[in-house]
Order: structure tokens, then sequence, then C-alpha cells
């Protein structure tokens, strides 16, 4: 069983300027306009077997994926899909749109505290978190990097996580990225939470670094709580899967390397079970 805990179905609209003015630079093209079949085409092509989607939001830079349009994205296409809203707990009605996001059955969050400038620690978010415990709700954290100036990278680490962990322990919380360039930090935090856990979305596109935090991950003892995650649109799952298989491949002389069993793990994990999230196919 392949679940991808990592795609997107956000349109161009939906990133306001942020992305032509600091994404394009970066990346070197435009954000790309993904059909529902064409997300199909890309689950199919790789096997995936259910996937989470969302878009982004970051009110402040003029980014917002609405619950609507992802609830009409995920009546549309062919893969069986669990829905995550995209929300900026700065703004004034985010009450309200947990509560559109439960009423039309998502099952996540994801938020984007590095563009959407909120600090996740000030005890301000509490109630949200707690909101997100009482309706079951996992919360998806982007971890790391951007390319916008504007953003802030202190509010987007690992040890953030860890200390909303600490407070709300029941809370189930996944790190994008394996936390990247934070990966080791990433491992620390994942072996001292149980309900915390993190995708390697995106880590294979710099194989050192991916590579290294594979090992990590083996060294510290919680590879098991990796889940497979493309980022789709960026890239493709069937990509993913392949440039995570390659970085098994790797070797350094003598020095430790990734097994074979973690990548294998990771791609066909159960993320579903582990998350408590039930399986949109109807299955336990």
């Amino acid at each position: 069983m392949i679940v991808d805990v990592h795609t997107h179905n956000l349109q161009p609209e939906h990133w306001g300027e942020e992305h032509k003015n600091n994404w394009e630079p970066a990346y070197g093209e435009p954000y790309p306009r993904i059909s529902p079949q064409q997300y199909d085409d890309a689950m199919i092509e790789a096997g995936v077997d259910v996937a989470v989607v969302f878009g982004l939001a970051a009110s402040r830079a003029g980014v917002h994926t609405p619950n609507a349009f992802v609830a009409d994205y995920c009546a549309q296409v062919t893969t069986p899909t669990v829905a995550f809203t995209a929300l900026d707990p700065l703004d004034v009605d985010w009450r309200d749109q947990v509560e559109e996001a439960v009423s039309l059955g998502f099952r996540g969050v994801k938020l984007y505290p590095v563009l959407s400038l909120f600090d996740p620690l000030s005890e301000d978010f509490d109630d949200f978190y707690r909101l997100c415990v009482s309706h079951g709700l996992v919360v998806l954290w982007h971890m790391g990097a951007t390319p916008s100036p504007q953003g802030r990278l202190s509010v987007s680490q690992p040890l953030v996580v860890e200390e909303v962990a600490r407070r709300h322990p029941e809370l189930t919380q996944i790190m994008a990225h394996m936390g990247h360039p934070w990966q080791l930090e990433t491992m620390v935090v994942l072996r001292k939470h149980a309900r915390v856990f993190s995708d390697v979305s995106a880590s294979w596109t710099r194989p050192m670094a991916g590579f290294q935090a594979l090992v990590a991950a083996q060294e510290w003892s919680v590879a098991g709580k990796l889940l497979f995650g493309s980022d789709f649109p960026l890239w493709r799952p069937k990509d993913a899967i392949a440039g995570l298989r390659r970085l098994a491949e790797l070797r350094a002389g003598n020095l430790p390397f990734v097994r074979e069993e973690t990548v294998e793990g990771i791609i066909n994990r159960d993320a579903l079970e582990l998350l408590g999230i039930p399986d949109p196919r109807g299955r336990s």
C-alpha cells in the first residue's frame, strides 16, 4: 500500500503574487495548473493507493486555497483522497475555517508558518491546537526552507514542533520534508514524541542531505515514523519513489548507508493507520 501524504491541488491564482515574485526565480518556472485528470494520471503512474490533498494558506502573503475548492477537487479525482484544510491561524475566522473543514469531512490541517509568519510557540494558538485535537485533525507543518525573502525561518524548525508536542502530546503532527535543512533535529523530535511523524517529501532532490537524513533516522531508530510524500506537483510520485531508491544505492567507503528496507518501508508504510485517519476506500 502506497500512501502519499504530501500532495497539493492549489492553482496558480491561489498564490496571489507570491509565487511569481519569489518562487519562480528559484524554481525557474511558473506554478503549474494541474487538472483532476492530470492529478489522477500522476497517482496511477506511481501506484499510489491513497493521497492526502491540500492547498496553502498564508494570509499576509496573499496565499489562500479555499476549503470548497479542495472538496470539489477531491470529488472530481478518482484517486482515493484524504482532504486537509490549509489555513492561517492569524485569520480572525480560523475557528470558522476549521469547523467548515470538519463539516466537509477533512481530516487534517496544513500549516505554513514560514510564510504566514505566525509563531507556533505562542500560547495564543493553544486553543487552535486544542480544537484540532477535539476534532481528531492531523497537523502537517511545512518545515524549513523557503525562497521567499519575507519568510521567517525561525518559526519553521523542528524544535518548534517539539514545543507544541510537549504542550499538546495528544496532537498528531507531521513535519514535512524531514525538517530540511534541520533533519537531525527532526530525528531527535521523532524519538521524543509518540504522536509526531515526518514525511520525506523533496528529501531526495538534495541527495547528500537526503542520504544523511535517512542514515540519521536509522541511527536514532525512528525510520518507522517516516512517511512517503511526493510534494506533487513539484515532483511526481513516481520520481519521488525512484529518487528515494537511489539514495539506498549510495555508498561512501565504509561509512553507514541507507538500507534498502528503510526506503521500501517508507514507500509502503500504511500512514493512515499510524495517523489515525480512516481509509477513504472504506477499509479498516
